[in-house]
């Protein structure tokens, strides 16, 4: 079995709080893998401890069978994944041809072939005809499918999603998905966080969950569905009395 990423004893501290807490992962090469939890659960300080982003406090990882605390590794290791953050970041006063040049440059790919896969990225997500429009001036949707576009461009190995259905509408949605799963299938190990629990049930092949730093489930979407569906299973694991809690007393009587 090979592994796209393995930690082990991963944890994060901000002061006295414990954002991750000794997480042990391990995600198979080529899966697409949904990484689940509540609000403030530790699902984004994951994926900028597993990007380079932010130090763990303790811990080790290993991505595409890397160590990642060897500098150079670490460094060559980054040519190789694509990240889609929670926070689009993107400079403004490009267009998104210029923001996707950018982004081929920094990976130190050929100029033909940044241009090339440029253009292919932007007619698919259907943003070739806002060739003039900088991104300052993009929707939402149209900023997260650059994003993607982006990620995409150096053909990673292992891709990071941080939330990328957030705010996206159906026809962006699709696109998304259908891209995503042209990624798997291809062979590219896709880790993907997402509060849409019937994205996750329909894309996945196998989930975690994380609740207050600690990962208290990982099995395959199969094993799920034999048992159940994903969200009995979430509410099962982060705790039903949690939504008990979210009741509204005047609408109770």
């Amino acid at each position: 079995m090979t592994l796209a990423i393995e930690t082990n004893g991963l944890t994060r501290c901000f002061g006295n709080l414990r954002a991750v807490d000794g997480l042990d992962l391990r995600v198979e090469a080529g899966k697409f893998y949904g990484f689940l939890g509540p609000n403030g659960a530790g699902k984004s300080t994951t994926i900028k401890m597993l990007t380079g982003l932010l130090a763990p406090t303790s811990g080790s990882m290993r991505i595409l069978g890397e160590d990642t605390s060897d500098a150079e590794k670490a460094r060559q290791i980054k040519r190789r994944v694509g990240v889609v953050p929670e926070e689009l970041a993107l400079f403004d006063n490009l267009t998104g041809s210029e923001y996707l040049t950018f982004i081929g440059r920094m990976y130190q790919m050929p100029i033909a072939t940044v241009r090339e896969r440029s253009r292919e990225l932007l007619a698919m997500m259907s943003l070739d005809n806002e060739e003039k429009k900088l991104t300052l001036e993009y929707s939402h949707g149209m900023k997260k499918k650059l994003t993607l576009a982006a990620a995409l461009i150096p053909n990673p190995d292992l891709l990071f999603l941080d939330e990328p259905f957030e705010g996206v509408d159906a026809v962006a949605s699709r696109v998304l998905r259908d891209t995503l799963k042209r990624c798997v299938a291809r062979g590219a190990t896709v880790f993907l966080t997402s509060h849409v629990l019937e994205i996750v049930e329909r894309l996945c092949t196998d989930v975690g969950i994380i609740a207050e730093g600690k990962l208290v489930h990982q099995s395959t979407m199969d094993e799920i569905r034999a048992a159940g569906s994903l969200e009995e299973l979430f509410l099962e694991t982060v705790g039903s009395d949690h939504v008990e809690r979210q009741k509204l007393s005047w609408l109770e009587e």
